[in-house]
């Protein structure tokens, strides 16, 4: 007989684990998916609180960054509202304004300190933005001729008779003369070569702003022989102011920009402790601002209301100085 407590106990032992389609990647596709729905609403959100004059200006800027950045234009930072965007909420406005908005809404106020007319704060500050854009482009010509006249071996050796600044008028262009160096023939109107060569450079780099031009000439304080009766340093400057125009033209500038040519004799020198120094003698270009052209266009307005006959605006203001020829 068998004994069965002497059978064998066999003991099984069941390994669990689990399954490998129950890992933690699901965790990362649904954050994906969280995060993106998140994206999408505040995407959403944004473009129902934004003003459409803005993304009327944001579409543009994509289309031709280099000229919103350069111009301005509404989305570009011509805002009337310290917040960026288009208001508090959905039914308010206030944020970014179009430039034609703030203009067409326009008042007339008067200081009480000073009775001028004074603007609404949104004009203001639309103005202030407007001021600084062009200052930049201005600031921006000028690098652009200095690296044209350096990159030019013919020019750059005349790289120390061009002085150029930033003025209250706009962008100022100085040609002037060195003892051994002038610009025109001694007591004449005609250009040396080198004076044409840095002429035509400059008036082609002048087409790439839209800013108006005015030009006069200056000279020293040496007089002619005849006095101011006859040929005298007015008549002197104002001839170089004009062919300094004529070269600028050829050398490509529109006709259309130049709105002033003008000659001032000795009256503003550059070296006013000496009135003899040649540096006196020079060819000024201004490449005007807004407001310097709008002043000057209005000036010719008041002139012309009150006036028997119609004037050239040219003469309107005073002319510049340029160079004098040494008495006979």
């Amino acid at each position: 007989m068998s004994d069965d407590t002497q059978q064998p106990i066999v003991v099984k032992r069941i390994k669990k684990g689990g399954a490998a389609g129950h890992g933690g990647a699901w965790k990362i596709a649904y954050a994906d998916f969280v995060t993106a729905m998140m994206a999408f609403f505040l995407l959403m959100w944004l473009l129902g609180s934004t003003a459409q004059g803005d993304l009327e200006g944001i579409a543009d800027y994509f289309q031709n960054p280099l000229k919103l950045s350069l111009q301005g234009g509404s989305g570009v930072g011509d805002s009337s509202s310290v917040v960026s965007g288009g208001g508090e909420d959905l039914t308010r406005s206030v944020g970014q304004v179009k430039r034609g908005d703030v203009e067409g809404r326009r008042t007339i106020n008067l200081d009480a300190a000073t009775g001028r007319h004074r603007l609404p704060p949104e004009v203001e500050d639309a103005t202030a933005q407007e001021r600084r854009v062009e200052r930049a482009r201005l600031i921006d010509l000028k690098g652009r001729i200095e690296a044209i006249i350096e990159a030019d071996a013919s020019l750059r050796q005349f790289r120390d008779q061009i002085l150029m600044d930033i003025t209250l008028e706009g962008l100022r262009i100085q040609l002037i003369d060195e003892h051994n160096r002038p610009m025109f023939l001694t007591g004449s109107a005609v250009l040396r070569p080198y004076t044409r060569d840095l002429l035509h450079a400059i008036g082609r780099a002048l087409n790439e702003v839209p800013n108006r031009i005015s030009l006069s000439g200056h000279t020293d304080s040496a007089p002619y022989a005849g006095g101011e009766l006859s040929f005298s340093n007015w008549e002197l400057s104002s001839n170089r102011a004009n062919a300094s125009r004529r070269e600028l033209l050829a050398g490509g500038l529109d006709s259309g920009k130049v709105l002033r040519v003008v000659g001032l004799a000795d009256t503003i020198h550059l070296n006013r402790e000496n009135p003899l120094d040649p540096a006196n003698r020079r060819i000024s270009i201004i490449v005007m601002n807004k407001e310097t052209e709008e002043a000057l266009r209005s000036e010719g307005r008041e002139v012309l209301v009150g006036g028997d006959a119609p004037l050239d605006p040219g003469s309107l203001a005073p002319a510049a100085d340029g160079a004098s020829a040494p008495l006979p």
